[in-house]
C-alpha cells in the first residue's frame, strides 16, 4: 500500500522536470501577454485553467493557494500541462500582479490576509463541534495478519507543514486493524474553524473532496478529506460512531450566541469583583490610617516615657546607673524592633494596595474571546481573592501587634516607676551603709584614743570595752551592707536560689563525671572528664558546625537539633543518653541566645521556672536578701 501522504497511483509520469519547466515557462509567457484573463476585479480573481469547477471567483490568497496545491500535487489525475499550468499562474500572481498591487493600501495581498470562512457559510449549517475533519482511503498494508498505516503524528505534521495546523489526528481500528480512515482535529476556536474549512478546500481543489470521493468511480487512489458535519456524525460506520462519542452537532449561529452570552457573564462578574475589590481597598485604606494615628501616639507615649527616664537617671548614683543603662537600652532595642517590623509591615500593605489597583484597571480593559482566556482569568481571580484573605489576615496582625506595642508600653511605663521607687530606697540603704563606716572610723578613733590614756582607769577600761562592743556590732553591719552591695551587683547568684545568674550555651560536666567513672577509677576519671568536656566546648563554638535543621510551628520558623547529624549520633552511642541531653541543652540555648557569636552569654534566671526573669523578679529578690540579711545581723 502507498505512503497515506502520497497521492499518486505509483505510475510513471509523462514527462520529467525540464518538460514541466518548459510548459511553465510557456504558460507564464502567455499570462504576461493577456491571453488569459486572471483580475476581474480589485477583489476577485479567476483560475483560467480550472473553467469546469463550479467556484470560479476566487480572492488574491485563496486563487494563490489553490494554484500551489494543484501545481505541486502528486496526485495522477493532475497532467504535467496542468500542473505547469497552475506553476505559471503562482508565478505570475506573485510577480505581476503582486506588484501591480503593491501601491494600493487595499489590494487583494493586503485585505485578504486571512480567508473569513464564516461569510461562506449559513449560521444554521450542522457542523460535529469541537471541529473535525475526515481522512479516507489511506494507504495500509498488510502486517502479520492485520493492516497497518502511517501514525497519526506523521499525518498531523503533514497537514501542520500546509497550514491547517491540527492539534491531532487519530487513525480509526477496527477487529482487521487500520481501517483506512482517520479523524482530524483542529482547535475549538474560530481560527481553528479557519483552518478546517482551509482543509476541506485544499481537498477539494485537487478532486479529492468528499464530492470527488462519493463519485461512483474505480479505482481510487490517494486520501480524500472534508469537515465532518450532521451526515457523516449520524453515518452507521466506523467514523460516525467515533464522531458521537468525541463531539456533537452544533450550528456557527449557535456556537457564536454561547460565546456571547459567555462572554457577557464574565464580563459582568469581572464587573462585580472589581467593585468588590474596590470597597476592600477603601476598607483597608481606613485601617492604614487608624494604624497610623495609632503609631504617632505610641511614639510620642515613648517620647514621654524616655524623657522620664533621663530625669530619673540622673537621681542614681554612679554604682547604678551602668545596669540601668544596660536595662533601658534592651528595652529600647526591643520597642525600636517593634517600630521596624510594623514599618515593613506597613511598607508591604501599600505595595499590596497598588498590585490590587493594578490588577483592577488591567481587568477592566481585558476581553475574553475563548475558553482559554476564560480560565486564565478565573485563576487569576481566584488568586486575588486568596491574597484578600492574606492581606486580611496580615491587616488582623497588625491590628494585634499594635495592641502588644501599646501593652508593652505600659508594662515598660509600671515597671520603671517601681524600679525609681526601688532605687531609692537601695539609695537610702547605701547611705546607712556609708554612715556605718564612718561611725566605724570614729569609735576606732575614740578608742585609740582611750588607749593613750592609761589602763588603771576603771571607768576608761569600762569606756574602752564599750566602744570595742559598738565597733563590733558596726563591722557586722558594715559586712551585711557588703555582701548585699555585692549581690546588688550582680557579681554571682547562687544558682540554689529561687532568681539567679545563669550562663547560657555553658557545658555541664556532671554527666562526663559520670560516664567516666563507671569506666575508670578515682582521678583518672575526672581527668577524662575534664578532657571530654574541654573537647565538646570547643565543638560548640565551633561556627562552622550547625546540627540544627528548621520546622515550621503555627506559621513560624524554629530552628530544632538534628537527630540525624553524625556527630551528636557518635556521641549518643558512646558515651549514653545524658550527655547527649547536656551537649543538646548548651546547643539550643547558645543557637537561641547568641547564635552569630557561639560564646556563653548571661542570663537573669528564674530557676523555679526555668525561664528567663524579668526585672521585676530580679529587684524583689534582692530586697528579700536585704531583709534576710537584716534578721540575721539582729539575731
Amino acid at each position: 500500500m502507498e505512503d497515506c501522504m502520497d497521492h499518486s497511483s505509483g505510475e510513471d509520469t509523462d514527462g520529467d522536470d525540464s518538460e514541466v519547466e518548459e510548459y511553465e515557462e510557456k504558460s507564464y509567457e502567455e499570462l504576461k501577454g493577456g491571453k488569459y484573463r486572471v483580475k476581474l476585479s480589485d477583489e476577485t480573481f479567476a483560475c483560467p485553467y480550472c473553467t469546469n469547477k463550479k467556484k470560479r471567483d476566487y480572492q488574491y490568497k485563496e486563487l494563490l493557494q489553490h494554484a500551489t496545491m494543484v501545481g505541486k500535487s502528486d496526485s495522477q489525475k493532475r497532467s504535467l500541462r496542468d500542473k505547469a499550468n497552475h506553476l505559471a499562474l503562482v508565478k505570475y500572481l506573485e510577480k505581476d500582479i503582486f506588484q501591480q498591487d503593491t501601491a494600493k493600501a487595499s489590494g487583494p495581498s493586503q485585505s485578504t490576509d486571512e480567508v473569513d470562512h464564516l461569510a461562506e457559510h449559513d449560521g444554521d449549517e450542522m457542523f460535529v463541534w469541537p471541529w473535525k475533519g475526515i481522512f479516507v482511503n489511506i494507504p495500509t498494508r498488510l502486517e502479520e495478519g492485520r493492516y497497518v498505516g502511517k501514525s497519526g503524528s506523521t499525518m498531523r505534521d503533514y497537514l501542520t507543514t500546509r497550514g491547517f495546523n491540527p492539534t491531532r489526528v487519530l487513525p480509526l481500528w477496527n477487529f482487521r486493524g487500520h481501517s483506512g480512515c482517520a479523524v482530524v482535529e483542529f482547535r475549538k476556536d474560530w481560527a481553528g474553524f479557519n483552518n478546517a474549512m482551509s482543509f476541506e478546500k485544499a481537498y477539494e481543489a485537487d478532486h479529492q473532496g468528499e464530492r470527488d470521493w462519493k463519485v461512483d468511480k474505480d479505482p481510487k487512489s490517494g486520501i480524500y478529506g472534508w469537515v465532518a458535519r450532521s451526515k457523516d456524525y449520524r453515518a452507521d460506520n466506523i467514523i460516525g460512531e467515533h464522531l458521537r462519542k468525541v463531539g456533537d452537532l452544533r450550528t456557527v449561529a449557535d456556537i457564536m450566541a454561547e460565546e456571547e452570552r459567555k462572554t457577557g457573564k464574565l464580563m459582568s462578574t469581572l464587573t462585580n469583583v472589581i467593585e468588590v475589590k474596590k470597597r476592600h481597598l477603601e476598607e483597608m485604606q481606613s485601617k492604614f490610617v487608624e494604624t497610623e494615628n495609632s503609631l504617632s501616639k505610641l511614639i510620642a507615649e515613648k517620647d514621654k516615657l524616655h524623657q522620664h527616664y533621663n530625669e530619673v537617671t540622673k537621681l542614681v548614683s554612679p554604682f547604678y546607673l551602668s545596669e540601668i543603662k544596660k536595662i533601658g537600652n534592651g528595652a529600647r532595642e526591643h520597642f525600636q524592633r517593634i517600630l521596624n517590623d510594623h514599618e515593613k509591615i506597613k511598607l508591604q500593605l501599600e505595595s499590596e494596595k497598588r498590585e490590587l489597583e493594578l490588577r483592577g484597571h488591567e481587568l477592566e480593559k481585558r476581553e475574553v474571546l475563548n475558553e482559554n482566556e476564560q480560565k486564565r482569568l478565573s485563576d487569576e481571580i481566584e488568586e486575588n481573592a486568596a491574597k484578600n484573605s492574606v492581606l486580611q489576615m496580615a491587616s488582623d496582625e497588625q491590628r494585634k501587634a499594635d495592641e502588644s506595642v501599646m501593652k508593652l508600653a505600659d508594662d515598660q511605663k509600671r515597671e520603671k516607676e517601681e524600679l525609681h521607687k526601688k532605687i531609692i530606697l537601695l539609695e537610702k540603704q547605701l547611705d546607712a551603709k556609708q554612715a556605718a563606716v564612718l561611725e566605724i572610723e570614729r569609735l576606732r578613733g575614740q578608742l585609740n584614743v582611750m588607749k593613750h590614756m592609761g589602763d588603771d582607769d576603771k571607768e576608761v577600761l569600762k569606756k574602752v570595752e564599750d566602744i570595742h562592743k559598738n565597733l563590733r556590732e558596726k563591722e557586722e553591719e558594715l559586712e551585711d551592707l557588703e555582701s548585699l552591695n555585692q549581690t546588688l551587683g550582680l557579681k554571682e547568684l547562687s544558682k540554689t536560689s529561687h532568681i539567679g545568674v545563669k550562663r547560657m550555651g555553658e557545658l555541664e560536666n556532671k554527666p562526663f563525671i559520670d560516664v567516666m567513672k563507671r569506666k575508670y577509677n578515682g582521678p583518672e576519671a575526672e581527668d577524662r572528664a575534664s578532657e571530654l568536656c574541654s573537647l565538646w566546648e570547643e565543638y560548640l563554638r565551633d561556627p562552622n558546625w550547625h546540627p540544627f535543621r528548621v520546622i515550621t510551628v503555627n506559621g513560624t520558623s524554629q530552628g530544632v537539633i538534628d537527630e540525624n547529624d553524625e556527630k551528636l549520633n557518635s556521641l549518643r552511642r558512646d558515651l549514653g543518653e545524658d550527655v547527649y541531653k547536656a551537649v543538646a541543652t548548651a546547643l539550643t540555648e547558645i543557637n537561641d541566645y547568641n547564635p552569630s557569636g557561639r560564646y556563653i552569654t548571661t542570663e537573669l534566671w528564674n530557676f523555679n521556672e526555668g525561664r528567663k526573669a524579668t526585672l521585676k523578679e530580679g529587684v524583689s529578690y534582692l530586697l528579700k536578701m536585704w531583709d534576710v540579711q537584716k534578721r540575721k545581723r539582729v539575731m
